[in-house]
């Protein structure tokens, strides 16, 4: 099974003393709800830190209060509203270029202050594009406006102005049951994935979930994937904004 071939993978990364860097993005959180209260419990088991990416405009003192003892939990930008404003027959967008690119700046501006004002330190300015999608015109002005980070999804393809901290494999089956994916499907992607590492600071596994439309299918890969690499000399979780620092020095 594809999972004792990750097992073996790591084994050799701990022989070659180069452990393998994971690491653990969530989208769309606003509020406490029983699908959030399940990740933190299973990620705070297993010691893996979690990068929540909020929606600004959603988010309130609930959500602030119930992450202040959530010590593995750091906080994204995860655009402004989650509004799609691409026409019809494309695809989804909030930070495209369909709009006046000083309003969208605006809004990443606003979303990022309110965040920092709700969660404090536990906030980091990572910007995390809605849907994935934001037009590369705007990627030279996010630094001015206090971003330190993008995390989009997919291979990082360096543009040179912000440090690109990206997600690799998605656990949702988007385009068919909206649930968990196959393991088996699942693991042989991080094993590929393992294979394109390079071993550049920035260079990670980036898990991408979506507590709010998991299923048992996905609570299931996610459990594997924790008892699998819990503890193993040959990988390790990190924070987002210690990967990202780290890559700085």
């Amino acid at each position: 099974m594809t999972r004792d071939l990750l097992v073996r993978a790591l084994d050799r990364a701990a022989e070659n003393n180069r452990p393998i860097t994971f690491w653990l993005r969530d989208d769309d959180a606003t509020e406490p709800t029983n699908p959030l209260e399940q990740l933190l419990e299973l990620t705070a088991e297993n010691d893996v830190p979690l990068t929540l990416a909020v929606i600004p405009a959603g988010a309130g003192q609930s959500l602030s209060a119930r992450l202040e003892d959530e010590p593995l939990v750091t906080v994204a930008v995860h655009g402004w509203s989650h509004q799609n404003h691409a026409p019809e027959g494309e695809k989804k967008q909030e930070l495209g270029s369909h709009r006046d690119p000083a309003v969208v700046l605006a809004e990443i501006d606003q979303g990022r202050k309110r965040l920092e004002g709700l969660f404090g330190e536990r906030a980091f300015p990572m910007l995390v594009p809605p849907w994935n999608r934001i037009d590369r015109g705007l990627l030279p002005a996010l630094p001015p406006l206090g971003i330190q980070a993008l995390s989009t999804f997919g291979r990082e393809n360096g543009n040179g102005r912000i440090p690109l901290l990206n997600t690799h494999i998605d656990i949702i089956d988007w385009h068919g049951t909206r649930g968990g994916r196959s393991e088996d499907l699942l693991f042989g992607e991080v094993l590929r994935r393992i294979g394109e590492l390079s071993g550049h600071p920035l260079d990670t596994i980036g898990i991408l979930s979506h507590h709010l439309v998991h299923d048992a299918s996905a609570w299931r890969f996610l459990e594997t994937l924790f008892e699998l690499t819990r503890g193993h000399p040959g990988c390790r979780w990190m924070r987002s904004e210690e990967i990202v620092r780290t890559a700085q020095h």
